[in-house]
């Protein structure tokens, strides 16, 4: 089959003729189908109403943190510290239940509404007395309690 004048066809006289295949095309990062794009954009939501559920706690914490930043400043005078359970307690709760509270019934209530809070004892007599003393005596267990109320309270859900 080759003629006389022609060299035969070898291998390698064949491995010299092929040319060099293209370069593929770059590989796309779009996902190739709908369920990847969908679970995306399920995800992207998913964080974005985490995001704004976190920022709105933290609005709504805002009066916390100021009264415990006003809590340091006030040191230990029971006569502040109970202004500031009752501006606390107003901020959180809804007027008609808070202001009109005194004596026990306001003892009650920060009990009812505290977590692991029981104002009694020296607590409870000071945070009663001292607006009505001109000197009140400094309570470290009423400070301790109150801020452990301004952390911990929470609101009632109505029946």
């Amino acid at each position: 089959m080759s003629d006389t004048g022609t060299n035969p066809v070898t291998l390698v006289d064949l491995l010299d003729r092929l040319a060099e295949p293209a370069d593929p095309g770059p590989v796309s990062m779009v996902p190739q189908t709908w369920g990847w794009i969908a679970l995306a954009i399920l995800f992207a939501f998913g964080v974005a109403a985490i995001l704004v559920r976190l920022q709105r706690r933290y609005r709504a914490n805002a009066y916390r943190r100021e009264a415990l930043a006003e809590l340091t400043n006030i040191a230990e005078n029971p006569a502040d510290i109970a202004y500031l359970l009752r501006r606390t307690a107003l901020a959180a709760f809804p007027r008609q239940d808070v202001a009109a509270l005194t004596g026990p019934s306001w003892i009650d209530f920060l009990t009812r509404t505290g977590r692991d809070c029981t104002f009694d004892g020296n607590a409870a007599e000071a945070l009663l007395g001292a607006p009505y003393r001109a000197m009140p005596q400094p309570s470290p267990e009423l400070t301790a309690l109150a801020e452990r109320w301004i952390r911990t309270h929470r609101r009632e859900v109505p029946a």
